[in-house]
C-alpha cells in the first residue's frame, strides 16, 4: 500500500477532528449528531491504515487516543461477565466450547446463582452486567428474562445479553424483561470464511439477527476476531466497514487465541499489532461506539489491556464469574480471567487508570449517540417493533429512571 494512501487516509481524519470537533457535555459525553468523523474513510484507506508501519502507526494511536478522549471523555466504563454456561450447540472452528470439544468439561449455573453472584458483582461497584454463555438452548427465553428481571429488581444497574442466536420472539421477551444491550459478533465479514468457521451457518443468518435487535431497540454490539485463517487487511477493513453500516453501539475486537482441542488447533495466534491496529481505526470509523480492551488482547500480552486503552477503548470486561466455573468457560487456554480474584481485579483494574491518568466511571455506560441520549421511554425506543403479544403491560421492565438510557 502506498505511503501517499496511507498519509491521505490520516489527513482526512485530522481533517474532520480539525474542521467539526466533537460537541461535548461533561466528562466526554457527546451530544447531537456525531461529525462525520470516518465516515470519508473508503476500504482502501482503511486497508493503507491497517498496514501502517511503525512511525504511521503511532500516529494511528496517537489519533485513535485523541478521538476516544474527544467523543468519550476518560472515564472507563467497567462490564462486569458473568458466564452462566459452557453449553453449546454450535460447532465453530476456533472455540473451546464448540460442540464436538469432549474434553471440556460442561457447567449450568441456576438462575438463583446467577442472580447471587449479579448482586456480588453490583455490590462491588459493577454498573452494567454481562450475561454470557454459549448458544445454550436449555435455556428459554423466559429464563434469561428472569435473570435479566432479577437483576434489575435488585439493583439500579445495565444488563448486556451474549447468548448467541435466537428467534426475533425470543429476543423480544428478553428485551420486554429489560435487557438494554445485546452483544452478537459477526466475527467476520466474508460470507466464505463465515460459513467454513462455523459449519451450518451464514453470515446473512447472523447479520438478520442483528437487525431484528435493533429493531427491538436493543444498544447493539457486534465485532470480529483478528488473525483468523485466510483472513486479510482487506478482510479486516470489510469488518469494520460493516461495523459502520451497522452503526453499533459496542464493537468487540480482539485477537484469535488457538484453543488445542479444536481444528484450528495448530493455526498461529492473532498478530499484536494487528489487533491494535483495527481496534485503532474502528474507533476513527465508530467515534461513538463503546470499544472494550478485551481480555483476549490482555491474554496475548500481558501489557494488552493497556496498550487496548492506549488506542482507542474505553471499556474494560473483567470476569466476575465464580472461580469454580471461570476454569471451565475454556474459549481458549489461558485467559488471564482465571489470575483474576472473584471481583474480577478490580484493585488491578483501578491501579492500571490512575497509571493511564484516567478514571473508572460510576455510571452504566449507555451508548452516547443522540437517540440514547435524548432518554427515549420504552415505549419509543424499547418497544418499538415488539410483537403485539409481547409489547404490553409495564413493571419493571420499562426504562424511565436510573440506568436506564441515562449517559455515562
Amino acid at each position: 500500500m502506498s505511503e501517499h494512501i496511507l498519509a491521505s487516509a490520516i489527513g482526512k481524519v485530522q481533517d474532520a477532528l480539525a474542521s467539526k470537533p466533537p460537541r461535548t457535555q461533561g466528562a466526554g459525553t457527546a451530544r447531537g449528531a456525531p461529525p462525520p468523523l470516518g465516515a470519508g474513510l473508503t476500504e482502501g484507506d482503511i486497508v493503507a491504515l491497517l498496514e501502517a508501519g511503525p512511525g504511521e502507526q503511532r500516529t494511528l494511536f496517537a489519533l485513535a487516543d485523541e478521538v476516544r478522549r474527544g467523543f468519550m471523555g476518560d472515564a472507563v466504563h467497567l462490564r462486569g461477565i458473568i458466564e452462566f454456561s459452557s453449553y453449546c450447540v454450535r460447532n465453530c472452528l476456533y472455540c473451546g466450547l464448540r460442540r464436538d470439544n469432549r474434553r471440556l468439561v460442561r457447567y449450568r449455573m441456576s438462575i438463583d446463582e446467577i442472580l447471587a453472584v449479579a448482586a456480588r458483582a453490583t455490590a462491588a461497584g459493577y454498573r452494567t452486567i454481562v450475561l454470557q454463555s454459549g448458544d445454550d438452548l436449555h435455556y428459554r427465553a423466559e429464563d434469561i428474562a428472569r435473570m435479566v428481571e432479577g437483576i434489575k429488581q435488585a439493583a439500579d444497574v445495565a444488563v448486556t445479553l451474549s447468548v448467541g442466536e435466537r428467534s426475533r420472539q425470543e429476543y423480544a421477551i428478553m428485551r420486554r424483561a429489560g435487557a438494554d444491550r445485546f452483544l452478537l459478533k459477526h466475527e467476520t465479514a466474508d460470507p466464505g470464511l463465515y460459513s467454513r468457521l462455523h459449519p451450518g451457518m451464514t453470515l446473512e443468518d447472523r447479520l438478520e439477527c442483528l437487525a431484528h435487535l435493533r429493531g427491538l431497540g436493543f444498544q447493539v454490539g457486534s465485532g470480529n476476531i483478528v488473525g483468523l485463517p485466510g483472513q486479510t487487511a482487506r478482510t479486516l477493513a470489510k469488518d469494520i466497514m460493516l461495523l459502520r453500516s451497522l452503526d453499533v453501539e459496542m464493537a468487540g475486537i480482539g485477537p484469535f487465541i488457538p484453543h488445542p482441542d479444536t481444528p484450528l488447533a495448530s493455526h498461529p495466534p492473532g498478530d499484536l499489532s494487528m489487533s491494535l491496529r483495527t481496534l485503532a481505526v474502528a474507533r476513527l470509523v465508530l467515534p461513538l461506539a463503546h470499544l472494550p480492551a478485551t481480555t483476549a488482547l490482555a491474554t496475548l500480552h500481558p501489557d494488552g489491556r493497556r496498550m487496548g486503552l492506549e488506542c482507542g477503548a474505553n471499556v474494560v470486561m473483567p470476569n466476575v464469574t465464580p472461580l469454580e466455573f471461570r476454569r471451565l468457560y475454556e474459549i481458549y487456554p489461558g485467559s488471564i480471567a482465571l489470575a483474576a480474584p472473584d471481583d474480577g481485579g478490580l484493585a488491578q483494574i483501578h491501579a492500571l487508570l490512575s497509571g493511564l491518568g484516567r478514571q473508572v466511571s460510576h455510571t452504566c455506560g449507555h451508548s452516547p449517540k443522540p437517540a440514547w441520549a435524548a432518554g427515549h421511554s420504552a415505549a419509543s425506543v424499547g418497544r418499538r417493533g415488539l410483537p403485539p403479544e409481547t409489547a404490553r403491560g409495564g413493571g419493571r421492565g420499562g426504562h424511565e429512571g436510573g440506568c436506564k438510557w441515562q449517559i455515562g
